[in-house]
């Protein structure tokens, strides 16, 4: 525990870290109980309630001396499993179905009868392969990645927070925003009173968050370019006058824009090498991730691919690089 938690704690806002078995995530997912008036909570995602991730809930709730038949509902911030995969636990100890809101674009991957991985492997086998990887790759990475997807059980339904509403604690009040990038429907949420944010995997410290190949629920390229979205919406992030940032992984820090200006560099710098790479001669997707990550392997290959690829659609949206006629899609310079 630092300073601002023990500053978000006289507010009525805790922080519990859960285990989860992901390297790249940088550290345990934070579950963040909302003291609401009279005896709620409001939970602000549920961790991952793997054997271990769920024990760590049970000890969290039991440290701060909170009940699960106190929690009143669950904001999912994004819908991955990490996030959003505690929910039915939290639901099962509250011993009833605690509503659970999250934002319609990511609500269907995590809503039972929504989005499902291995209906969709077949397309996403397809879209690596446009992007240049060997077909035996692409489907290797893929049935590697699988159980990341998988891990969570979904809830029966969610109820949709788009944007702009406030949702009242006993001393904060969280405004909605809608912050697309790592993921369409990621939402942060922010108390302008006591300058909170409350900004899970949109902005962490020491990471960068990553820009995940998602292809919408009619597998369509191109259907969201989550660097594109993610550049417009971090600077909106930079534009909040902020003392705290409450992640979705690590302790909460200060500073927020020598954090996200610190990101941005790094973005550059990382584009500066695809450009000249692409100056040499074209190149695809996976050409380009063996040359930036060339020690990725099957486990790691949908996250760097998902990288570069994203870093590409950004650098084509301004105008610096062209896609070339042709499968699989290759990329030169502007000219």
């Amino acid at each position: 525990m630092n300073e601002l938690d023990r500053a978000a704690a006289k507010l009525g806002v805790h922080r519990i870290a859960v285990p989860i078995p992901f390297l790249h995530a940088g550290g345990p997912a934070n579950v963040y109980l909302v003291e609401e008036e009279g005896d709620g909570l409001l939970l602000i995602d549920s961790g991952l309630a793997t054997a271990e991730g769920a024990a760590a809930l049970d000890a969290g709730f039991q440290r701060l001396g909170f009940r699960y038949e106190q929690v009143s509902r669950i904001v999912v911030t994004h819908g991955h499993v990490d996030h959003f995969g505690g929910a039915r636990h939290v639901q099962g100890r509250a011993g009833r179905e605690v509503p659970v809101l999250a934002h319609p674009l990511d609500a269907p991957k995590l809503t039972a009868g929504g989005w499902v991985f291995h209906e969709h492997a077949s397309a996403l086998a397809r879209h690596l392969v446009r992007l240049g990887t060997p077909e035996e790759v692409a489907a290797l990475a893929l049935e590697v990645g699988a159980p990341a997807f998988e891990i969570a059980p979904p809830v029966a339904r969610t109820e949709p927070l788009a944007g702009g509403e406030r949702l009242r604690g006993r001393r904060v009040e969280l405004r909605v925003l809608h912050a697309p990038g790592h993921t369409p429907g990621l939402i942060v949420l922010h108390d302008e009173e006591h300058r909170l944010l409350f900004s899970n995997d949109h902005l962490l410290e020491r990471i960068s968050p990553n820009p995940l190949i998602d292809l919408g629920p009619e597998d369509a390229p191109g259907w969201f370019r989550p660097l594109v979205a993610y550049e417009r919406s971090i600077r909106a992030v930079h534009a909040l006058e902020l003392d705290g940032v409450f992640p979705g992984h690590g302790p909460p820090f200060a500073d927020h824009r020598r954090v996200i200006d610190s990101l941005l560099a790094f973005q550059h710098r990382r584009q500066g090498r695809i450009l000249a790479h692409l100056a040499e001669r074209p190149h695809t997707a996976w050409e380009l991730t063996r040359e930036l990550f060339p020690k990725t392997g099957a486990a790691e290959l949908f996250l760097t691919l998902s990288e570069v690829a994203a870093n590409l659609e950004a650098m084509e949206a301004r105008g610096e690089v062209l896609r070339l006629e042709g499968e699989p899609w290759r990329y030169g310079p502007a000219r």
